[in-house]
């Protein structure tokens, strides 16, 4: 093994939030910070730009996105999840059919599963074939009751990016169409229109380069989806129903302004740099993780050929809780281990035993997922070599 520890730790964490963030979110964060919130509709001392505004222009600019409006911002992609699943159940009182996938979060998962215990819908779940969804298998599930389909753009396991298009054409047009873009924004290029969903979602505080709760989604027709929470908005103050118009139909409370101006300058950040650029980093990351990673026979490679950079492996003979702990404390690697909120991947990956997840980002130097591939396997040898669990 040619690896030495380095002199700082590395963090290929990624996937959950990102690190560390680009200088220019940090200075336009601060720069917010260190002057009076002026808040449209709320103080007297209005800001001269609205940040909000400026980050739905962001935002929808990035997405391509034809109404700038249909952006609403939340907390992140478990309460646009949530909101729009909910949204959409609640204004279809008989039971209907939901088509998801192993693929996707507990963030899908879970309101769907609660809906379905509520005998609200009934639920199937389509088996993915190497991290990928097959549209033929989608467009056999559909049923005539079926209403709803809610699929993940990028897998936070697999590394693996759907064909958004090809799925929603299987669908067909009468079915609402929700694509989970936690994964993918800010790795791959979206074109919202050009994807065909009903709704995408997205999360601010990954690939996007944002703050923790931060993030939302795009919405084509707001009359599909019941507003599921009711508040302030700072306009039509008078009356004590929602305001059925965008975005304040859906977007109640103070906004998140921190997290907010931290996206868009995230955003910035993103554009300036390029796809181009943003994927050939992604790739040089991959190769130079997996050249060590694929000639152990003691790693086991769940996903050796991601479109994403998002390495789930396990070291045969060392679960992979006690691996994560020493590649952390012994080499300075951070990682996640265990299920990433995604049981049922994992249920037919590791039979349900969980892995280790590298997931650099375009702020990691490839250098270090050569080191995290070289430690990985310098840790399967000794494992081999004594022939004892660790």
């Amino acid at each position: 093994m040619n690896a030495s520890r380095p002199s700082r730790d590395i963090y290929l964490n990624n996937a959950a939030t990102s690190w560390p963030k680009p200088d220019s979110v940090i200075r336009a964060v601060e720069q917010y910070l260190l002057q009076p919130p002026g808040e449209s509709g709320r103080s007297t001392d209005a800001l001269s730009e609205d940040p909000v505004s400026n980050a739905r222009e962001t935002v929808s600019r990035f997405f391509s996105c034809p109404d700038q409006d249909h952006v609403v911002f939340t907390s992140g992609a478990t309460e646009s999840l949530n909101m729009l699943i909910h949204g959409f159940s609640a204004l279809h009182p008989d039971p209907f059919h939901v088509i998801t996938t192993d693929l996707d979060h507990n963030s899908v998962l879970r309101p769907l599963t609660t809906l379905a215990d509520r005998n609200q819908v009934q639920l199937s779940v389509i088996p993915s074939r190497n991290g990928h969804v097959s549209a033929g298998d989608i467009r056999d599930t559909i049923r005539d009751d079926t209403l709803l389909a809610v699929i993940s753009h990028g897998s936070n396991v697999m590394g693996t990016v759907q064909k958004i298009r090809e799925i929603r054409s299987a669908l067909g047009d009468e079915i609402f169409v929700i694509a989970d873009g936690a994964q993918a924004a800010g790795q791959v290029p979206v074109n919202i229109p050009a994807l065909g969903v009903d709704a995408y979602v997205f999360t601010g505080h990954k690939y996007l380069f944002g703050m923790p709760g931060t993030g939302g989604f795009w919405i084509r027709n707001p009359e599909e989806v019941r507003p599921v929470f009711q508040g302030g908005t700072g306009t039509d103050s008078a009356n004590l129903r929602q305001p059925s118009q965008l975005p304040e139909r859906f977007e109640s409370g103070t906004p998140n302004y921190p997290g907010i101006i931290s996206l868009t300058a995230g955003i910035s950040f993103i554009q300036e740099t390029g796809f181009d650029a943003i994927v050939s980093h992604a790739q040089q990351c991959i190769d130079t993780f997996y050249e060590p990673i694929l000639e152990s026979e003691d790693i086991v490679c769940y996903s050796p050929s991601p479109d994403l950079p998002v390495f789930p492996v396990n070291i045969r003979g060392i679960e992979p809780d006690m691996a994560g702990f020493i590649l952390r404390t012994s080499y300075g690697i951070i990682t996640r281990t265990g299920l990433h909120c995604s049981p049922l991947i994992h249920d037919a990956i590791t039979g349900g035993e969980g892995c280790i997840r590298i997931s650099p980002s375009l702020l990691t130097d490839p250098g270090e997922c050569r080191y995290a591939g070289e430690i990985l396997c310098a840790l399967a040898k000794k494992v081999n070599m004594s022939g004892q669990n660790l």
